[in-house]
């Protein structure tokens, strides 16, 4: 079953050829920014810790969705949130052509109280991992509004990975 704009990327060529289609290269490992790991394998699952859309270290944008931001700015940054948790991924696996499905997805979405579009919002994150991974990333997933998050982050996009 294909999910939103996937596609069999089966025959793609590898996870970072296709980011590199999309025009997203893998950054480096974003630093924690308190006392945590970015990614822990447990058996043949990475469980990765929320990632801010960090781009070039910095945040492209501050503040709530639905006021400062916008809904349709969110959901970029939220794909730079996945792109940010596949490298988190790939520093404890070292290969993304290793992965075989993402398994579940769940993004916080820092918002205005009368914003309530939160699954709009980490559609960014599911419709990038569709498109890079087709039927192998199509995922569960939850989208939750919260009052805040870290250095006034709107968005923050945690995933759980299957590899071989």
């Amino acid at each position: 079953m294909n999910g939103p704009d996937s596609t069999d990327a089966g025959t793609a060529g590898t996870v970072e050829a296709r980011l590199a289609e999309l025009g997203l290269t893998l950054p480096p490992v974003a630093a924690p920014v308190a006392a945590y790991v970015p990614a822990v394998i447990e058996g043949n699952l990475v469980h990765t810790s929320g990632q801010l859309p960090f781009q070039g270290g910095q945040l492209p944008a501050t503040g709530k969705v639905g006021a400062e931001v916008e809904l349709e700015e969110a959901a970029e940054l939220a794909a730079l949130c996945a792109v940010n948790a596949l490298a988190a991924v790939k520093s404890v696996i070292g290969d993304l052509d290793r992965i075989e499905q993402v398994v579940k997805v769940v993004g916080f979405v820092s918002s205005d109280p009368s914003f309530t579009a939160q699954p709009q919002v980490i559609n960014g994150a599911s419709e990038l991992l569709g498109r890079v991974f087709g039927d192998a990333g199509v995922h569960a997933r939850s989208a939750v509004g919260v009052a805040v998050l870290p250095l006034d982050s709107p968005v923050e996009v945690e995933m759980t990975v299957r590899f071989r």
